[in-house]
This record gives structure tokens, C-alpha cells and sequence, in this order.
């Protein structure tokens, strides 16, 4: 699955509670195809260092999970043709984990070998004048996704084995979450306690703000043409990731199609959910949760947001009251976790 980069926003509150003022240090670039922007808060930090270790960091989670890098480890296991075990690292058989956690607990719903429909609707070089998807060439392609039936992940022998020669993986849903968890890992390590670390829109924050208080972030009002503000909410040691269906979709003869994908119909959502935000305790299980809840909606997902205990934000269209009107939905957990700050 591929995730929309969700706009985050951020805004400092007023009054200090640091001892002395502190050290700010914020730093950006481009990485996993969108960017980043990272502000540390502490005492003694040195830009540079801090620079080269997160850009370090994230090379090396590139050269792990990258689908765009061809000498990456997943690249390499999905262009094997053999089906024996294959070793893999630590970092890929901890987020192999996550994702097969993510898929039992969703049904299926979120699935990291969605690669054949992905490829087949077009997303994302699609052409107008490209037919959209016969009932046919859809069954052929989902007979090559379903990871629990294709990927076979042995934690212990750190190995993993895929049953067709053909099987791909595609990580775009949930590796983006775990380079901001890694980054973050990066700067406790330097002793950072303050911090915001933001790959795409997709987050994580520990501690407080240069002002002592809790970073808030703005959930972005799901319009094409403009950038507002939903929802603020106050985080703090959680992770937060979006996703949403209003940008990345092609219409063909009338019909929207969106680019997030059912695995088990092998077709994109057509329900009226448009944006979901997860709270989760690291950014790389917010990151696959907003995708599996989008391709949920709102009904399916809150029941499971409350089965499961999670966190999530629900923005669906309201058909009764134009095009840019919008219903909201919330799990308990969403709402304890704002009441928590």
C-alpha cells in the first residue's frame, strides 16, 4: 500500500518550564521519496553531529526497506526467484512483525503484498487513457497478494520465505514510521529527552517544546485546494500518522478512484471515510493502522478501534451536505489519549 504524505502542523505554546533556555536544533531534508524535519531540544547539542547520525540513520533504513532502491534488502527478497528461507536483518524481521500483526488484527486488510494491485490500478504513473482494471485481470493479481498465505517469517531463525517465486513486498505503509521511530532511537542515544521527528506528515514527539509544553499537532481538513486545520491535538511519547484518499486518485468516465486499496477485493475504497489519524505508542504501528483503518472507513475501523483499543480519528464526506462537508468519528481511545495530555 502507499500512503498519502499527510500535511502535519505544529505550533508552540507559550511559558517555560526548562531551567535555563535551551538548545534548539531543527533539521530538514529529503528522504523515503517525501521529507523530513526533525527539531531536537536540549543542552550542549551539536547541529553537525546530530546532522550526520539522523542522516546516517535514515540511510541505512533506506537500505533496508527502500522499494525504490534496487540493491535494498526488501528489493533484493522481492526480486528473488527461490523460495527457501532467506536470513534477514533485525530491523526487517521487527517490522515483518509489525505488519503481520497488523494484517491478523485487520483481517487481512493491511497487506505488504499488495504490490500486483498496486502496479495494476495505475498508481502511481497512471495515464488517463488507461482502461481501468477488468474483473479478470483483477482475480489474477490478487492471486499473488496475501501475506499470511505467501510470506512465511521465522523471528527465531531470522529468516524469511515467500511460496511463489513472484511474491513482492511493498513496505511504503509501514516503513516510513519506522525511519521516524529509528530517528528517534538516534537521538535518545545522543540524550535528546525534547523532540519532534516528521518523515511525509507522519510523527513521533517525546518530552515538551522549547516552551516546556506539549508539542500540538494539527490534523489537516481533508480539501485538495487548501491546507486547514481540523483538529489540534496535544502529543507527547506517541506516535501519530495520517492517511487519506483526497489526493493521490484518478476518475475515469465519472468514477473517483482512490489509491488505497482493498486486498480482499483487490479494488479501491469507495466508502465516504476520507482521512484517518492513529495515536499509537511509535510511529511505525500508527503508520500501518491509518492505512488499514482508511481502507476499513469509518464503520468497520471504529468497531475494530474499540475492539482492539486504539486510537483513531475518522473524517468521512457527509453526502447530505455538499461537497466539502464533512462527519467525524472517534474511538474512546482517541479519546482518552487527548484527555491523558
Amino acid at each position: 500500500m502507499r500512503l498519502l504524505p499527510v500535511l502535519a502542523f505544529f505550533t508552540l505554546l507559550s511559558g517555560c518550564l526548562f531551567d535555563k533556555e535551551p538548545e534548539v536544533v531543527r533539521l530538514s531534508g529529503e528522504t523515503m521519496g517525501t521529507t523530513y524535519n526533525i527539531t531536537a531540544i536540549g543542552e550542549d547539542l551539536d547541529e553537525d553531529a546530530l546532522a550526520s547520525a539522523v542522516s546516517e540513520k535514515l540511510a541505512a533504513v533506506n537500505a533496508k526497506m527502500s522499494n525504490w532502491d534496487p540493491n535494498s534488502e526488501v528489493s533484493v527478497f522481492s526480486a528473488s526467484s527461490s523460495t527457501d528461507p532467506m536470513p534477514v536483518s533485525d530491523e526487517f524481521a521487527l517490522v515483518l512483525s509489525a505488519a503481520n500483526e497488523v494484517h491478523a488484527k485487520s483481517g487481512g486488510i493491511f497487506d505488504v503484498t499488495l504490490g500486483p494491485l498496486i502496479e495494476l490500478w495505475g498508481f502511481g504513473p497512471r495515464k488517463p487513457e488507461d482502461p481501468v482494471p477488468s474483473d479478470a485481470d483483477i482475480n489474477t493479481a490478487l492471486s499473488g497478494v496475501g501475506q499470511e498465505r505467501l510470506l512465511a517469517l521465522d523471528t527465531d531463525a531470522g529468516t524469511l520465505a515467500k511460496s511463489n517465486a513472484s511474491v513482492g513486498i511493498n513496505l511504503s505503509a509501514i516503513a516510513k514510521g519506522y525511519g521516524i521511530d529509528a530517528v528517534a532511537e538516534t537521538l535518545q542515544a545522543a540524550g535528546i529527552e525534547n523532540y519532534l521527528v516528521e518523515i511525509g506528515g507522519d510523527l513521533v514527539t517525546k518530552g515538551k517544546n522549547d516552551k516546556g509544553e506539549a508539542w500540538l499537532i494539527g490534523i489537516e481538513k481533508p480539501e485538495t485546494g487548501s491546507q486547514t486545520i481540523q483538529l489540534i491535538v496535544s502529543l507527547d511519547d506517541r506516535g501519530m500518522a495520517s492517511s487519506g484518499d483526497y489526493r493521490n486518485f484518478f476518475e475515469k468516465d465519472g468514477v473517483r478512484y482512490s489509491h488505497i486499496i482493498n486486498p480482499t477485493t483487490g479494488r479501491p475504497i469507495t466508502h465516504r471515510t476520507t482521512s484517518v489519524t492513529v495515536l499509537a505508542e511509535n510511529a511505525m504501528m500508527a503508520d500501518a493502522w491509518a492505512t488499514a483503518m482508511l481502507a476499513l472507513g469509518q464503520e468497520k475501523g471504529l468497531a475494530l478501534a474499540e475492539e482492539h483499543k486504539l486510537a483513531v480519528y475518522f473524517i468521512s464526506r457527509d453526502v447530505t451536505g455538499g461537497e466539502d462537508a464533512y462527519i467525524t468519528a472517534h474511538s474512546t481511545a482517541f479519546k482518552d489519549a487527548l484527555g491523558s495530555n
